[in-house]
Formats: C-alpha cells, sequence, structure tokens
C-alpha cells in the first residue's frame, strides 16, 4: 500500500509539473536570420497572444500541448504543430513576403479623404463592447537614469457606441517600486491608463489630420506596402512651412477593409528644434516623442494589439533643469467578448500604476505576452530584494 502512495504521489507530481511546463521560441528571418521584433504567436488553445522582443523571443507557460500560430505584416503565417516543439528556444524561421512594392498609390480620392474613411471605419470597429487583458509596463527615468519601474495585469471592459468607446479598468495585479535610494515620488509622471486605452480606441491621436486646415501643415502620400501587395502605406509628414506640426505619421492599413493595422508617430529632432525653448519655470520643452500601435483583425475581432509610447522632456525649475522621460507599453494578452463582473469599489479610478498599492499573487509577469530583453531584466532584477 505504502508502494502505490507513493507511485500516486510521484505520478501527481510529474502531472503537475507536465501540466505547467514553460515553452520558449524564438522567431527569425529565414534568409537573413535575424530575429524578428513583434512577431505575434497565438498559443491556439488558450488563444493566448504573444509578442516577441527585440531578441525575436517570446516565452509562455501552458497546461498540456497546443499548436502555435505565427504571424507578422512582413511575412507569410506559419503554424506550428505541437509535437514539433520539443525544446525551449526553438527557432521558428518566417519566410518574407518581399514583394518589393513601392510604387504611388493612384487614388480618385485625396488621401486625406481616404484617411477620413479609415479612420472613421476603424473607429466604428473598435466601438464595440469586449473585454481585453493587457500586460502594462512603464519605465521612468529622471536626469538619465531609471529610477522607477511599474507593471501590472489590467482588464479593460470596452463599452462602446457607433462613436466612440469608453472603458472600464479593474487591475488584477502589479508591482510599483523605486529603482534608486533617492525617493523621486515627487516627479513621477506616469501615463494614464484610461485615457491612453480610450485614445487608442477612439483614434484620438489622428483628429489634427482630419481638418481642413491639416492640408496646410502635412503632406499626405500613400504607397503600397513593400512587403505586403494587400496593405497600403500612408506617410504625413509636416510641412517645410508648418508652424505646428512637428510629428510624423506612417499609417499601414488594409485598403480593402479599411481598417489601420498598425501607425507611428514620431516627432523627428529637426521638427521638435523648430520649437522655440520656454524658460518659464514649470514649463516643460519637449525633447523627444514617439507613439507605436498595432491593431489585430483575427477575421471577426478588431481590437488593439500592443502599443509602446515614450515621451521625454526637461522640467524648467529655478535654479536648474530636470530631465524626464517615460516609456509605457501595453500588450494584450487575450481577448474576450464575455463582460466581468465588479463592483464598484474595484475599479482602478487612478491615473497611473505609480498610484497602485502592490499586489503580487503570481509571477504574472511570466506569462504577459511581452518578454523581457536582457536590459530590462537586469533593471527588473535589481528590484528583487524588494519584492
Amino acid at each position: 500500500m505504502r508502494k502505490i502512495i507513493l507511485l500516486c504521489i510521484v505520478l501527481f507530481g510529474t502531472s503537475i509539473s507536465a501540466q505547467n511546463e514553460e515553452h520558449s521560441i524564438v522567431v527569425k528571418d529565414i534568409e537573413t536570420q535575424l530575429p524578428i521584433e513583434n512577431a505575434t504567436i497565438v498559443v491556439l488553445k488558450t488563444k493566448q497572444i504573444l509578442l516577441t522582443n527585440k531578441d525575436g523571443k517570446a516565452v509562455f507557460v501552458l497546461n498540456g500541448g497546443s499548436n502555435i500560430q505565427v504571424s507578422e505584416t512582413n511575412y507569410e503565417s506559419l503554424t506550428i504543430r505541437w509535437t514539433s516543439l520539443k525544446e525551449n528556444n526553438f527557432v521558428v524561421y518566417l519566410n518574407s513576403k518581399n514583394n518589393k512594392l513601392d510604387e504611388v498609390v493612384l487614388s480618385k480620392q485625396s488621401p486625406q479623404k481616404v484617411l477620413q474613411k479609415i479612420v472613421s471605419n476603424s473607429m466604428h470597429m473598435l466601438a464595440a463592447s469586449y473585454r481585453l487583458k493587457v500586460y502594462v509596463r512603464e519605465f521612468f527615468m529622471l536626469d538619465n537614469q531609471y529610477s522607477y519601474y511599474n507593471d501590472g495585469l489590467v482588464n479593460f471592459q470596452f463599452v462602446g457606441n457607433q462613436k466612440k468607446a469608453e472603458t472600464t479598468l479593474l487591475v488584477e495585479q502589479n508591482r510599483s517600486y523605486g529603482i534608486l535610494e533617492t525617493d523621486v515620488s515627487a516627479d513621477l509622471k506616469g501615463y494614464n491608463l484610461n485615457n491612453i486605452m480610450e485614445n487608442y480606441s477612439n483614434l484620438k491621436y489622428f483628429e489634427p489630420l482630419l481638418s481642413s486646415k491639416a492640408k496646410k501643415e502635412y503632406d499626405f502620400i500613400i504607397k503600397g506596402h513593400s512587403k505586403n501587395k494587400d496593405y497600403y502605406v500612408m506617410t504625413i509628414t509636416p510641412l517645410e512651412k508648418a508652424k505646428e506640426a512637428i510629428d510624423s505619421f506612417e499609417i499601414i492599413y488594409d485598403p480593402e477593409k479599411k481598417l489601420i493595422l498598425e501607425f507611428t508617430i514620431d516627432a523627428t529632432p529637426k521638427n521638435i528644434d523648430k520649437i522655440e525653448e520656454n524658460t518659464t519655470v514649470n514649463s516643460k520643452n519637449i525633447t523627444k516623442s514617439f507613439v507605436k500601435v498595432d491593431y489585430r483583425f483575427d477575421g471577426k475581432n478588431y481590437y488593439l494589439l500592443s502599443s509602446n509610447e515614450e515621451i521625454a522632456y526637461n522640467l524648467i525649475l529655478k535654479d536648474a533643469v530636470k530631465k524626464i522621460q517615460v516609456r509605457n507599453s501595453f500588450t494584450t494578452t487575450s481577448f474576450s467578448k464575455q463582460n466581468f463582473t465588479y463592483k464598484e469599489s474595484d475599479v482602478f479610478k487612478e491615473k497611473s500604476l505609480f498610484n497602485k498599492k502592490n499586489k503580487i499573487l503570481t509571477n504574472y509577469w511570466d506569462i504577459s505576452g511581452l518578454t523581457a530583453t536582457d536590459e530590462e531584466k537586469a533593471i527588473v532584477s535589481s528590484l528583487e530584494f524588494k519584492m
């Protein structure tokens, strides 16, 4: 009887270990052998969504087995059978579409009219009721030093109408720590999570481009996507004579479905230099502004896949200048049409996770869908003694 009990314990332990196995995948270009960043990996059994980091790597934990789907805009999609994933750091090679298209697209409508249509249709598709589970991560730098870090697993419940979407935010887990011994809480500036998510859904970033005045500030050009014949690329750049415009836009979209798949907004140093510096105390002079947002259309549902934002500015004080830099990222780990239930007291109404008391129940960052790079791991590892 003792032998049977011991055998059952061993088998049970082995079963648990097998059920909660960690796997890692590295995605590379088959020709160049270089890693592919921001490739989307979907675990088909659980619908968990992952994105590869700068090293082309994604890590996930799975109970049992599942086929894996790998895709990226510039490459042919690939489905990997579970039986092939035998070891960690399993390398997946993608074939480039390599269509080498770069011709200007001739359209009966002006590019600005085209933009108005794809923005309107994308907003309409995003203004629906659904839930996103999102891994949120934020780095704060003061005078060129990493000073504060936070991340969390957050549920965004969207309630949409024909014009816009609104969100309710519940924080499942989070951690927030100062990296330096110095207290920098007075200087902390974080992104407002509700505002930023609603901006991604209501496409607030494009408002300066949609008015008739925009033609006096920007140049609009549409071209075919260089590697994907199904997509177009719209570039919008400030004119030399522009008085206010400093941001350059690049929008990748599906001209048939009229859906935005990706957009980037970048303020170049040349354009930032056009702005006259303000020397008034407490004024902010921007030195960097960058936004990159990706959306996913899975054939039925259209929603935010990931985002990266970075803002840097010099804060003018009486006798000094403080350099502030904030880097924020969102990664959607799962999509659901099922609403979550909650009490009003559970709703997170603060602006940033900087303001949220730590709540750590599991190593949620290990299943975040966003694998840290070596540099990022070093920053977070330095905080382990505080956890």
